[in-house]
């Protein structure tokens, strides 16, 4: 029915169903009409009991999806290697390499690779590796670290300042770090203000942790005021002997995220942790540094 003002014809008509009728003030008119077929159709489907049942179903389907997709997101924890798992195989770089270096590996059988494609940059992909019934295995999932603002240096030309990284096979030396102990079966020594790394090229400390402040030109504090030094571990770069300017204070430690380093190697500090808790110096662990290329090409030198 349409509901008019009788004295206000120009104003637009109100148009009210037949069955939603009610009562109207004084000066209106009320006029009826029939529904059209398609309104008579739809206001019988909606009050049918199998399209309110199906419309119940789809928004119980799409309730339950969402709460699938809620409950797969968040209850997604950081993968940890179990001793149950399987152990992973090494890719196929490492595996020929270490078939090419039997020699150079000797008795290791703890070994951590640092790689990348680009010697220009600082971004690099960390493998753990450990052989195990003459079966090389990961131990834990390729993770994502970073060494000199530099990049890598080519073997044999790494210089001290030059910002970069060096290549090739060094043994892991002692761990170091702030706290009194650390979860590991590397010998341990905790950093102090008294403890220092000599970088001056003409001290006959080069390249060596002293005690106390050295008389040196120029060194490192091994305790800094930041967590990077919190975990880490020497990598014995240049230290069997030591030659005056190719190096000096090659580490692992905590990487801060998004940095480079001076010619380390870091890591975030949940893998240095990781990787302390793994290491042993009975089984000789040596790190492997450079890209894939020129540590293919070492395969071909004597």
């Amino acid at each position: 029915m349409y509901v008019e003002n009788a004295g206000l014809s120009d104003l637009p008509a109100v148009i009210l169903r037949k069955d939603h009728g009610r009562k109207v003030g004084e000066g209106f008119r009320i006029v009826y009409r029939k529904r059209s077929f398609l309104e008579k159709r739809f206001h019988k489907e909606e009050r049918s009991p199998m399209v309110r049942q199906s419309r119940c179903r789809l928004k119980a389907t799409a309730f339950i999806l969402i709460l699938a997709i809620f409950s797969i997101l968040f209850s997604c924890t950081p993968y940890r290697v179990r001793e149950s798992d399987p152990p992973a195989e090494v890719n196929r770089f490492i595996k020929k390499f270490i078939a090419c270096h039997t020699a150079q590996l000797g008795e290791s059988t703890q070994l951590i690779f640092v790689t990348n494609r680009n010697s220009s940059s600082s971004l690099v992909t960390i493998h753990a590796v450990e052989r195990e019934n003459d079966v090389w295995h990961l131990i834990f999932p390729a993770f994502k670290g970073s060494i000199g603002e530099m990049g890598f240096a080519s073997v044999d030309h790494k210089r001290e300042g030059d910002g970069k990284s060096p290549s090739g096979i060094f043994p892991l030396g002692m761990a170091f770090g702030y706290d009194p102990s650390v979860e590991t079966r590397l010998p341990y020594r905790q950093t102090t203000e008294d403890d220092f790394w000599v970088d001056d090229v003409n001290s006959d400390d080069y390249n060596q942790w002293v005690k106390g402040e050295p008389s040196a030109a120029s060194w490192e504090k091994m305790r800094r005021d930041d967590d990077r030094y919190r975990y880490g571990v020497v990598i014995e770069y240049n230290m069997h002997p030591i030659v005056k300017g190719k190096g000096s204070a090659i580490f692992l430690h905590v990487w801060k995220p998004g940095g480079s380093t001076l010619g380390c190697v870091s890591m975030s500090e949940e893998m240095i942790l990781n990787v302390l808790g793994w290491l042993d110096p009975a089984q000789k662990p040596l790190i492997i540094m450079g890209t894939e290329s020129e540590l293919r090409a070492m395969a071909s030198r004597p």
